[in-house]
């Protein structure tokens, strides 16, 4: 390796990378206990409240999400955009009137991919999933469903508001409208024993959906978990269970491709890798997040988080941005590592001077660094973490902070 450079240096890009928009719909049914998304429970209708379904004014939102892109439009002028992921809070709340109204004013604005992925998070409530044909019918080609559990006890001490048969009613309409499904479960669940956890992988399974991401439960801050904690598994619980998903998920025919996520053959969620590799996306939406690259520089904006404060920017002809800033070069290495480490694959070395704008010797001493400590590869054409390395992620993660 060669010796480091100082990261005092600009980024320079000879090209920059892919571009996907991601949409942000701020309000749920109910706030579930574990969720730390900007997601704010819908309020009862009221004859002096706004008007629209469940009570919030959809049409509103839909007007404030356009201005919000028109605003961004400048920045990534010409620009094509690979993936539309549209993330919550419930999407499916929406109509598919209100969303076909959406998509085909965004088609109208920006230049996007032929057959492009358009992803919409739905939960499994019975009232979103009778409306799976028209979200297909405007353009969503992939679906990704909220089931975190099957069994009630669970759901109940989860917070959610669906139950066990409902789950499995709404993937079964899901797959009758999308090609791609993704299932998203949860284990490490309170008081969740092997067995518990078992039955909950073998009924996503029973599906056999293209894509499964399975995530552990944990106590995110400023959240009603982390201030009155369940009864969580112990570690040693928590590893057994994931070792065992692993190994029922790898039997039946799924690869894991990311720390959380696992897809059948060419099935992986193309918006996410996007994220992982460190690629840019346009972010709309109450507390919206985007990542804008240049020729030499990498930007990031925050959106307003409250909805109502949101739509008001947007309608009196401003923006709703409360932070818009340049990624330090210092930081770009952690933050590209962040990213493209979660891939069991990695990405290749060349990646890293594409995505930063850098010279891999910035990080020269942290990769030998990680090698040396057996988290990271040694194979000089890819940035791959070991089978160690992902186990303890944060901690190679971390060898890049300086």
């Amino acid at each position: 390796m060669r010796n480091s450079a100082p990261i005092s240096i600009k980024p320079r890009f000879t090209a920059l990378p892919p571009l996907a928009l991601y949409i942000h719909f701020p309000w749920c049914e109910k706030k579930c206990p574990y969720c730390d998304f900007n997601s704010h429970q819908i309020k009862p209708q009221t004859s002096a409240g706004p008007t629209g379904a469940a009570g919030f004014d959809e049409s509103r939102y839909i007007r404030a999400l356009l201005a919000d892109l028109e605003s961004e439009l400048p920045r990534v002028w010409g620009r094509l955009v690979h993936s539309i992921f549209i993330g919550g809070g419930t999407p499916s709340l929406l109509s598919p009137e209100g969303m076909n109204t959406l998509l085909s004013a965004i088609r109208a604005r920006i230049t996007l991919e032929p057959g492009a992925e358009i992803t919409m998070e739905a939960n499994p409530g019975s009232v979103e999933a009778e409306k799976f044909a028209g979200f297909a019918q405007c353009g969503i080609n992939r679906v990704s469903l909220g089931i975190q559990s099957f069994q009630d006890q669970q759901l109940q001490a989860l917070g959610r508001i669906h139950h066990g048969v409902q789950a499995q009613q709404a993937i079964e309409i899901a797959l009758k409208h999308f090609a791609a499904v993704n299932l998203d479960v949860m284990y490490g669940l309170p008081n969740q024993s092997l067995a518990a956890a078992k039955a909950d992988v073998e009924m996503a399974l029973s599906f056999q959906t293209p894509h499964l991401s399975f995530y552990n439960l944990t106590l995110e801050p400023n959240t009603y978990f982390a201030t009155f904690p369940p009864n969580l598994p112990d570690e040693d619980t928590i590893d057994l269970i994931f070792e065992q998903n692993l190994a029922l998920l790898t039997q039946a025919g799924y690869t894991r491709y990311e720390v959380s996520a696992y897809t059948k053959k060419d099935q992986e969620c193309k918006h996410n890798l996007n994220y992982w590799r460190f690629g840019d996306y346009i972010g709309i939406g109450a507390g919206a997040h985007g990542k804008i690259s240049f020729p030499d520089k990498v930007t990031r904006t925050v959106r307003e988080r409250h909805p109502e404060i949101y739509m008001q920017a947007m309608e009196t002809g401003g923006h709703a941005l409360v932070e818009s800033r340049e990624i330090a070069p210092s930081d770009l290495p952690f933050e590209f590592m962040l990213n493209g480490l979660r891939l069991t694959a990695g990405v290749p070395t060349s990646t890293f001077t594409e995505r930063t704008g850098l010279p891999l010797s910035v990080i020269a001493k942290p990769l030998a660094l990680a090698c040396q400590k057996g988290l990271l590869d040694d194979n000089p054409t890819r940035l791959m973490a070991t089978e160690q390395g992902l186990r303890y992620l944060n901690n190679l993660q971390e060898l890049f902070l300086t």
